[in-house]
């Protein structure tokens, strides 16, 4: 009851005393009554009353007072202002002191916070009720075209907005163009941070769609982008934190990590104190695997820069592909010089005719981090050699300018040597070996086995090449020289041409077997045992005990591992001449189907051991084109983001299949609620 309150400022409980829900009501009532002063005949200097206290109390700061606040605040709350002496003295009076100059002073706010309460037609409960429900249907109407507009452009890594979003703009951003020019400011939704907010609603939903297909399930395998964390520095130390506070923050269990794949650079794979060393002290069997791409990239490159011919082929070659290729004029030039000489080369029974034959094509330039663009850039260059010999001809002829004249005759004199053609037809049969090895490690899904077997193969087939491939790459090259009439050019010792094939070859068979190392090709070996494709020849259950014999000693007693071999064979009947095992295509489908059928309580250690191979990764290819994505979305967008923005762009652009099955709806639902229902929709 308002009308018992207590007005005496000295006798008056504190306003945060009283319940949350009432307290609107009460600050009304004080304001209502006003100020208060005691009427008393005579105001002694000390007064007998205990309830007097000579005081001053400050009205508006009393009722917007807050425990927090700071002690200088209960000077004219709690305690009451009483030292007089400093309110005689003018502009330095206390009470003036106390009001303040500065507009966001504590009791100029205070102030403003009593009209505010006071102006009921402006709270929230008042002005949802004057809007009708038509308005409210429209503004959830715009909202939903938003948040399907933000899907779309996410999905195509397209940016949201322009840099002018005025309405007399010409080249408004995507999002505005969906916004009717009659929606009320609160609700057009053209706002920059608006639209990083739903585009954090659908990130958040896509990440919590992963974690619940996850759950603490270990026989389902799939490889989603979770998120993007931006170090300070690249210690190991530093990156096993961001690693257990991302997987931490999402409700995933540390101890459930089976497995870890990195490049090959020193804080990663180092023995000691590596990150794969320190998560595999707390996660027995997060074995680390050094991804085989890179492994086959590092071993391709390691013969570039050991061999010095080798290395100074390539800068030549990389010369050449920028000279040529550095205007749409010498792009044409060469297009029309391929043309000529692939119409001259057919006319002397060198290139065969016929439909899709001798496309026109372009120089392919060299990534550093892809050796494919390596074999691209060499197989280009043989079959365009005469069309770009012909155009730097011409800009030695014709060029702007002595440095552009010069550059072409280092680059032609270069191209012409017996040694940069030898190079380029020797790298050329060596990379067509890698080549098929260097497109399946790449790819998205790769199992063990199969990269084994092309480990294996590409070795075979480089020391077949080293065997008996001489005398036919020397005629190729002389035919080709021939074909060109440019023999007189390539005059060289026979020695020379010997010592260099066999110098490249054998570097390239030595980095091979060095960085595909006996341990980890072997766990791979063995693991493939147990994928149901090699389960339907004879079953190699010495493999399988030796894999927990060798690889997972301290899961394994001697008493399971005798177990196993029994189990194994029971299993190799009853489980690998089952109809429905001969379906099975992955180790991740077997897991699945021996928990969906019981059978892995039948055989707990063949399952145990199935668990913990079933993560071992083979490459990082997923994550690379995870950088490849982000390198789309941040080119499309812009090359300054926010971390958060970068990240919930790369969910949506990567893991789309999820993100297409959230409904509108829920996601203007969930937006509603992360606004606090502040916007009637």
């Amino acid at each position: 009851n308002t009308q018992l309150l207590e007005r005496d400022p000295g006798l008056r409980p504190q306003i945060w005393v009283y319940d949350i829900n009432q307290r609107d009501e009460i600050c009304r009532a004080y304001i209502m009554a006003g100020p208060y002063q005691p009427r008393l005949s005579e105001y002694p200097k000390y007064g007998p009353e205990k309830h007097l206290r000579h005081a001053a109390f400050c009205l508006p700061c009393y009722l917007f007072n807050t425990p927090s606040a700071h002690p200088k605040c209960n000077a004219y709350t709690v305690n009451g202002f009483n030292v007089w002496r400093k309110v005689k003295d003018g502009k330095n009076c206390a009470f003036l002191n106390h009001v303040g100059k500065d507009p966001n002073s504590t009791h100029k706010k205070a102030e403003k916070s009593c009209e505010d309460l006071m102006r009921q037609s402006q709270h929230l409960p008042q002005v949802f009720n004057r809007y009708s429900s038509q308005e409210i249907e429209n503004n959830r109407l715009r909202l939903k075209t938003t948040v399907e507009a933000i899907r779309y452009l996410a999905f195509q890594g397209c940016s949201f907005s322009g840099h002018d979003e005025s309405k007399k703009s010409l080249n408004r951003g995507k999002i505005a163009e969906v916004i009717f020019d009659k929606a009320p400011k609160y609700a057009s939704y053209i706002s920059p941070n608006i639209q990083k907010e739903i585009l954090h609603v659908f990130s958040m939903k896509v990440k919590k769609a992963i974690r619940e297909k996850i759950g603490d399930a270990k026989c389902f395998v799939r490889e989603p982008f979770f998120g993007l964390v931006h170090v300070f520095n690249t210690s190991a130390v530093t990156l096993k934190d961001e690693i257990y506070s991302l997987l931490s923050h999402n409700n995933l269990n540390i101890q459930n990590i089976l497995g870890q794949g990195y490049d090959g650079a020193s804080n990663m794979r180092g023995e000691w104190n590596g990150l794969q060393a320190l998560i595999l002290k707390d996660c027995s069997y997060a074995y680390y695997i050094h991804c085989l791409a890179h492994r086959l990239q590092l071993a391709l490159v390691a013969v570039s820069y050991e061999i010095v011919p080798i290395h100074h082929f390539f800068t030549k070659l990389t010369s050449v592909v920028n000279i040529v290729g550095a205007s749409c004029k010498r792009n044409e030039e060469l297009k029309r010089a391929q043309a000529a000489d692939i119409e001259y080369m057919i006319s002397i029974d060198e290139l065969k005719s016929g439909r899709g034959h001798n496309q026109i094509s372009t120089l392919q330039r060299l990534g550093d981090t892809r050796w494919s663009s390596h074999f691209r850039s060499v197989s280009n260059l043989i079959k365009m050699f005469s069309a770009t010999c012909s155009v730097l001809l011409n800009i030695i002829d014709d060029g702007t300018n002595a440095f552009q004249r010069g550059d072409a005759d280092a680059a032609y004199e270069a191209m012409t040597s017996f040694e940069f053609v030898f190079i380029l037809h020797l790298m050329k049969e060596i990379m067509a070996i890698t080549d098929i090895l260097c497109q399946a490690l790449q790819s998205k899904s790769q199992d063990i086995l199969h990269a084994m077997h092309l480990v294996s193969s590409t070795k075979e087939l480089t020391q077949k090449f080293r065997d008996n491939g001489w005398i036919t790459l020397l005629n190729q090259v002389k035919s080709f020289c021939r074909a060109r009439r440019q023999e007189d050019n390539f005059i060289v010792a026979e020695h020379y041409r010997v010592n260099l094939f066999y110098a490249i070859i054998d570097c390239q068979l030595q980095e091979l077997s060095s960085r595909f190392n006996e341990h980890a090709v072997q766990l791979l070996i063995f693991s493939s045992a147990l994928d149901p494709r090699e389960c339907r020849e004879p079953f190699r259950i010495g493999d399988v005990c030796q894999l927990a014999d060798k690889f997972y000693p301290a899961d394994f007693t001697d008493v399971d591992k005798m177990n196993l071999k029994i189990q194994l064979e029971h299993y190799d009947y009853n489980v690998v001449q089952h109809l429905e095992f001969k379906s099975l295509s992955t180790i991740s489908d077997l897991s699945q189907w021996l928990v969906s059928t019981r059978k892995a309580t039948i055989f707990p250690l063949i399952y145990r051991i199935i668990v913990l191979v079933l993560t071992l990764s083979v490459s990082i290819a997923t994550t690379e084109q995870s950088f490849s994505a982000m390198r789309i979305v941040k080119t499309r967008l812009r090359n300054k983001m926010e971390d958060e923005f970068l990240t919930d762009s790369l969910i949506m652009y990567i893991e789309r299949e999820i993100a297409e099955k959230l409904s509108i709806e829920s996601i203007v639902n969930e937006f509603r609620d992360m606004k606090e229902r502040r916007i009637p929709f």
